[in-house]
């Protein structure tokens, strides 16, 4: 027996099955299309969303005997998804959480930060529903006549993969709109009413894990299962770094870096930071978390790649980066930059150029301009002695120690860096019985990799930051 874990995330889906002992068995992969149709803006077809995920899980379970007993769901979060409730299908492609098209927005953002727990910014998903009012009023005809379903991509893989009998979304996930109220852990009326959104098309908030939806067999590769664990991507790879008590913080370097802080039972609320669920328990008790988005991290390696051509596959950057950047800066705003300093509408520079430079010098400045985002953020969440890392990008060795170095902190990697599924396996496995308790899951994926903070780069820290103030 085994946990089928599904890890919708930007650029692709991912599927592992995990067994007891907590080990990757079995794994899948399936990228899908990214569409910008304008300049910042990012949409994805829901379609080839729901077709990568059957392909990444049937490559999952074609690859081991081990038969899953439950579903875990995480996601890419805030990107919004419409889909009729009785067909399935999309009026309109999803607006991902990097869409920049939503920049103005006439409200009061001091409200809004409060009741919600988040900055106004396009980054949130109550914004894009803002702009479809605005822009496409046949598609919002149907929101507001109860025809199309409005829900984070969660809600829209279970609703495909129910066959349209359930509209759910887990409170971490439901935190993440800028719709939900973080005092009353149900929709705002009041952010609702400020937003003009019909609560009608929403999805009903449930816990974390539990027995929360059932697959349907004609929907879903004929498979009858309890979908009995769903977070959002970010959360979902605090649990899965078992990150359980008030204190605990990890970092996850996937498409954006985003570093999470579980603050227990108590709401913080910090100025550049953003307020969220961290988990709601099936009894309704609930754990936050404070954390620090930034937009771009592996993705600007995938810039390196895909738009200068300078390398052939992303892991060859280590290498490439193994000198130093010469003075040259790179801040990596690609598409805004995101916590601490909220400048939606920032671009990208590159700075300190010279007729010496090379592309060796412009490889170690985008990794040291991945860790930099990741340093203005980790002082405002107050004193942590170590930061656990997970993602893709956290299996560069030289990102790790660049970060460890301007921390001054040591950083763990676990033997899974896979934390976000491991994470809805874990959530998974506990709402149906498969793992008894968090303490049994703290030993399923011990630390493989540390590294010790070494000399701090001040001359870089001043420059980088002064730059990206400057924007």
């Amino acid at each position: 027996m085994a946990i089928l874990a599904i890890d919708a995330g930007t650029t692709g889906i991912t599927t592992v099955v995990v067994s007891h002992g907590g080990e990757l068995v079995a794994q899948g992969y399936q990228e899908f299309e990214q569409h910008y149709p304008q300049p910042g803006w990012v949409e994805h077809l829901p379609e080839q969303i729901w077709a990568a995920t059957l392909t990444s899980v049937k490559q999952a379970l074609s690859k081991t005997d081990q038969i899953p007993t439950a579903i875990g769901i995480t996601n890419q979060r805030e990107t919004l998804v419409l889909w009729d409730k009785t067909t399935l299908q999309s009026p309109r492609p999803a607006i991902v959480w990097q869409d920049r098209r939503s920049v103005e927005l006439d409200l009061d953002g001091d409200r809004v930060k409060q009741l919600s727990g988040l900055p106004l910014d396009p980054y949130f998903t109550s914004s894009k529903l803002v702009w479809i009012r605005q822009n496409e009023p046949q598609v919002w005809a149907g929101i507001e006549q109860g025809r199309t379903a409005v829900g984070t991509v969660d809600s829209y893989l279970i609703a495909r993969m129910s066959g349209g009998r359930h509209h759910i979304t887990d409170a971490s996930n439901a935190s993440r709109t800028q719709l939900y109220s973080l005092e009353t852990g149900e929709w705002s009326d009041e952010l609702l009413k400020m937003f003009e959104v019909p609560k009608v098309a929403l999805p009903q908030i449930v816990a974390s894990y539990g027995r929360l939806a059932e697959t349907m067999p004609e929907a879903f590769l004929g498979l009858e299962l309890p979908i009995t664990g769903i977070a959002g991507d970010q959360q979902a790879a605090l649990f899965g770094q078992c990150a359980f008590e008030p204190g605990d913080a990890k970092c996850t370097y996937g498409t954006g870096a985003f570093l999470l802080k579980n603050t227990g039972n108590e709401i913080q609320i910090v100025p550049q930071l953003l307020t969220t669920v961290a988990w709601q328990h099936p009894n309704g008790k609930r754990q936050f978390a404070l954390e620090g988005s930034t937009f771009v991290a592996g993705a600007a390696v995938q810039w390196l790649r895909d738009g200068l051509g300078i390398i052939q596959e992303a892991n060859e950057v280590e290498q490439l980066a193994s000198e130093t950047s010469d003075g040259v800066i790179f801040v990596p705003a690609l598409t805004g930059l995101g916590a601490p300093f909220w400048k939606p509408d920032a671009r990208g520079e590159l700075l300190g150029l010279t007729r010496g430079s090379t592309k060796r010098h412009i490889a170690r400045a985008t990794l040291e301009g991945i860790a930099m985002q990741i340093f203005c953020v980790f002082d405002l969440m107050g004193q942590l002695t170590r930061l656990r890392v997970d993602g893709g990008a956290s299996a560069n060795n030289l990102l790790m120690q660049i970060q460890s170095n301007l921390l001054q902190t040591k950083v763990e990697r676990p033997a899974h860096v896979e934390a976000t599924a491991i994470g809805a396996a874990y959530l998974a496995g506990l709402g149906c019985g498969f793992w008894q308790s968090q303490t049994e899951l703290e030993n399923l994926n011990p630390v493989r990799a540390t590294f010790n903070p070494g000399a701090k780069d001040t001359d870089l820290i001043e420059r980088w930051v002064a730059a990206a103030k400057a924007i």
